[in-house]
């Protein structure tokens, strides 16, 4: 189920970020018919992705959680590009520093390989623990990775524990 939340996490956090500005350009009818369309795809893909694709591969029926989210991500993708689309029409090019965001890739990438390694070496502990034992460094790595290449946000952060430390 997680990896198929993963495949929409960015669209899906982009997607907010531009129907955000659609609220500013006070415009509150755009972001609401894509919405639309991102809930119709969802059930539809959600439908068929969960109950006749996993028949279609022969794989476990139980599968088709995954399918769930997928179909969810999926969506999340093309509500977050039809998004995209209008407002570029409206505002003009919107491109993300291509720089900025393979820092935030390669940040989550060396903090996946990390948290991997230590999930590796602890071996099968049970969920909770194997979560608290993964999950916080990675966190951790990402956090610092993220400050040492002086990512505004991590900049911040670092900012606010420095005058709490005070």
């Amino acid at each position: 189920m997680l990896a198929g939340s993963a495949v929409g996490l960015l669209a899906s956090s982009l997607g907010r970020l531009y129907s955000s500005t659609y609220y500013a350009l006070r415009d509150t009818r755009t972001p609401l018919r894509f919405a639309i369309v991102r809930v119709v795809l969802t059930t539809a893909l959600g439908l068929f992705f969960a109950l006749r694709l996993p028949q279609m591969l022969a794989i476990d029926r139980h599968w088709g959680v995954a399918g769930l989210t997928a179909s969810a991500g999926i969506a999340g993708w093309v509500e977050f590009l039809l998004l995209r689309w209008k407002l570029r029409q409206r505002i003009g090019s919107i491109q993300p520093a291509r720089a900025f965001l393979a820092k935030l890739w390669l940040s989550a990438a060396l903090s996946a390989v990390a948290a991997w390694g230590i999930k590796l070496a602890i071996g099968r502990s049970g969920p909770i623990t194997e979560a608290l034992a993964v999950l916080a460094p990675y966190g951790a790595v990402y956090f610092l990775i993220t400050s040492l290449w002086e990512i505004p946000e991590a900049q911040r952060v670092l900012k606010r524990f420095s005058r709490l430390l005070r």
